[in-house]
């Protein structure tokens, strides 16, 4: 970084109540009013050295005017007013910037809690009367808008938590079923039972398989479709997911064997193949519900002021899908055996289970035909247009080595986090029949497991809707959620282990452990396990997004698989409390220091950090992407990665992007989208160029198909 660039930052961290350029301002006023050129006070290097990365390719020859140079952070010359007001909401967004230009971020304390509440309460009041007139012209309308918006991007995290916690619930249904000989009481000859209860006739290994080949498809599938969804786009990802958990679906409902060992082998591996399918589900989910804007040119309020809510809206209809889960069990089994009192007549579960699986086939399959014919996909688009950016195409290898050098950190952050995340989630999920018979005693049912795992689920959703609600906030968001959420996990769960003796000793101390149970499931959703599925995809470029969301992913279920392996070898459950309790101090730790705090950054700036990175030019970028806010603890006060910025400095490179591709883009009327850059076609097809260029110099690309460049270019002379 020049001298300069050091002195600026130097300032800016010792918080000087000189502004920032005021020294070079004054400098070129007096040289203005004397009429001579100004001392040079600011290096050739520090005037957007990266300026030829973005200036398109000259077209003075298409007859453009060059406009005037404008002053640092204004907008160019030869704009309307009009015009001026649109660049400087481009610029300067007024849901993260005052009136004057501050960053919300620069502001005091008391001026920055005024701001975002402020910024927050006129939001909230805007989107409660959008809420309203829809309700007075369609009561409906709100309902229709959510499902539309939100169920339907989720569907997969649904049909995704639906099958992969069946497991779980059908287990207990299993070891129920047995030929009966008088009222709750069985004659121990049922397959199922001679199966699942005493092992007799299938082998252990193959019963314990079922856990690890879910698991192990589940991870597979994160990585591979990771890949896919950068290399050949969103949409291919989440079309081709939906198609082989159609095919593991139905594989599910139609499963049979000549033998029970046989039908557990088959059951085993529709479970992995359907794995998948969900695994594909992770990083396409995330990453397309986060891509809406790619265009540099657009205001992007939701995008910042929504981001985190659109993304966990369509996440936690995965808990949506937990639960009706187990209700339809609950219905079927009530249907086709009159009562949920055991033993469960085989037939009745024959028909209960094959039915909940076809239901969710049918479910899995409508998901496809949507996503193939009815979805639109931006995502795409920021895809494109980020290699478009950096100059490359198909699989960008490049950004993916890069950022295991640059970006290390964030992916201990990621990875470890969302591996202690699920060591809880799916620990407590997977197994929460031990915990629950430590709560209803020996003599419970499996009924009256399923009725306490309907109330664990139906204590969790508020955790769900609750993160939605406050992601967002920028005093709480993604980092301190997370943050809390395992302090406040870590501890519930010491509670549980250090006292364990004591509160399984009487019936009133049973209360104490099944709050203790009850709320640090709701903590689990009102914090890591939805921030880790958010985050692990926000914090990276976009060209590599999916593939590093796949990778967090893939740990956070070796996490899930780590209990699944080592409960089946610990016959204490006191035991299984000490091991599952460390887990949540390690997630708070590695949260505070590599997690960054993303809320209310605009991933646009995020992207064109990681262009001067990809170039070499990191030192060069002044934005907010490096604002301590936005940093880790180990990326500021070890990688020192805020000294550069400056928003001084970044309003004008920003101006100067701004006039070069505005001067490059006058006159490109009707010209071919491939001819253009993704700056022009950007500009071109926003909002600003459509309603501000003057007199139609500027026009949206067009779609016409020359026969070669040289016919594309005498279309435009």
């Amino acid at each position: 970084m020049s001298t300069v660039n050091q002195q600026f930052a130097d300032q800016y961290i010792h918080h000087s109540t000189e502004p920032l350029g005021l020294r070079q301002a004054q400098a070129v006023d007096a040289a203005n009013a004397q009429n001579v050129e100004p001392e040079a006070t600011m290096p050739a290097e520090n005037t957007m050295t990266d300026a030829a990365r973005y200036a398109p390719e000259p077209a003075a020859d298409l007859g453009e005017k060059p406009m005037d140079a404008a002053p640092m952070g204004a907008a160019p010359a030869n704009l309307s007013p009009e015009a001026e007001g649109a660049f400087h909401d481009i610029i300067y967004p007024s849901d993260s910037y005052t009136s004057n230009g501050t960053y919300w971020a620069d502001l005091p304390l008391h001026e920055r809690l005024s701001f975002v509440n402020s910024q927050s309460n006129a939001e909230a009041r805007r989107e409660l009367g959008v809420m309203w007139s829809m309700f007075k012209s369609d009561p409906l309308s709100l309902v229709k808008a959510y499902f539309s918006r939100y169920v339907i991007n989720g569907l997969g995290m649904f049909v995704e938590g639906y099958t992969l916690f069946s497991v779980g619930n059908l287990k207990p249904l299993f070891q129920n079923t047995d030929h009966s000989v008088a009222p709750e009481k069985g004659d121990h000859s049922s397959a199922f039972y001679r199966c699942w209860k005493t092992n007799e006739i299938c082998n252990k290994d193959w019963m314990r398989a079922i856990d690890y080949l879910e698991i192990v498809g589940i991870i597979c599938g994160q990585i591979l479709v990771g890949v896919e969804g950068d290399w050949v786009g969103r949409k291919f990802g989440m079309v081709q997911d939906a198609l082989i958990m159609t095919l593991g679906s139905v594989m599910l409902t139609c499963m049979w064997g000549i033998t029970m060992n046989g039908w557990v082998i088959c059951y085993a591996w529709s479970l992995f193949i359907y794995g998948l399918g969900v695994g594909g589900e992770y990083p396409m989910t995330s990453t397309r519900s986060m891509e809406v804007q790619s265009s540099r040119y657009a205001t992007s309020a939701d995008d910042r002021l929504h981001r985190g809510r659109n993304v966990l809206l369509a996440f936690l209809m995965q808990g949506w899908g937990q639960f009706f889960n187990q209700v339809i069990l609950i219905l079927l089994v009530l249907i086709f055996n009159n009562t949920l009192k055991t033993p469960i007549k085989p037939a009745a579960t024959q028909y209960s289970f094959r039915i909940s699986f076809g239901f969710i086939a049918a479910v899995t399959l409508y998901l496809a035909y949507y996503r193939y014919y009815q979805l639109s996909y931006h995502s795409d688009e920021a895809l494109r247009d980020a290699k478009d950016r950096l100059n490359t195409s198909g699989y960008d290898a490049k950004s993916l080595k890069l950022a295991m050098t640059h970006y290390w950190h964030r992916l201990i952050a990621t990875t470890v986090g969302w591996f202690c995340n699920d060591f809880f989630f799916y620990g407590n999920k997977i197994f929460s029949g031990v915990f629950i018979k430590l709560i209803t005693g020996a003599n419970s049912t499996f009924s009256t497991g399923w009725l306490y795992n309907l109330i664990n689920v139906g204590v969790q959703l508020p955790g769900y809707y609750m993160a939605a609600l406050l992601v967002d906030h920028k005093f709480y968001g993604r980092k301190w959620m997370q943050t809390i959420s395992f302090a406040a996990t870590f501890a519930l769960f010491c509670g549980a282990a250090f006292s364990y003796d004591t509160l399984i000793s009487s019936q009133g101390n049973l209360k104490a452990f099944q709050f203790i149970f009850f709320f640090s499931s709701f903590w689990n959703q009102f914090g890591y396990n939805s921030t880790t599925f958010l985050v692990a995809a926000e914090v990276f470029p976009a060209s590599i997004r999916a593939t590093c969301h796949g990778i967090g992913a893939a740990w956070g279920k070796l996490g899930a698989l780590a209990p699944t392996i080592i409960y089946n070898y610990v016959d204490s459950n006191k035991t299984k409390f000490y091991i599952v309790t460390w887990f949540g101090l390690a997630g708070l730790i590695v949260t505070l220091l590599f997690l960054p705090d993303t809320t209310g950054l605009d991933l646009r700036e995020q992207e064109r950090y990681w262009e001067y990175v990809m170039a070499g030019n990191g030192q060069d970028y002044h934005g907010v992407a490096v604002h301590p806010r936005h940093l880790s603890l180990f990326e500021r006060f070890v990688l020192k990665r805020h000294l550069p910025y400056n928003p001084q400095l970044d309003a004008q490179q920003k101006t100067e992007e701004f006039r070069q591709v505005y001067q490059s883009s006058v006159g490109l009327v009707g010209a071919n989208e491939h001819d253009l850059t993704v700056e022009q076609r950007d500009f071109l097809s926003s909002e600003f160029a459509s309603k501000f260029v003057k007199g139609g110099d500027a026009a949206k690309p067009s779609n016409q198909v020359f026969s070669s460049k040289l016919e594309s270019l005498e279309k435009q002379l």
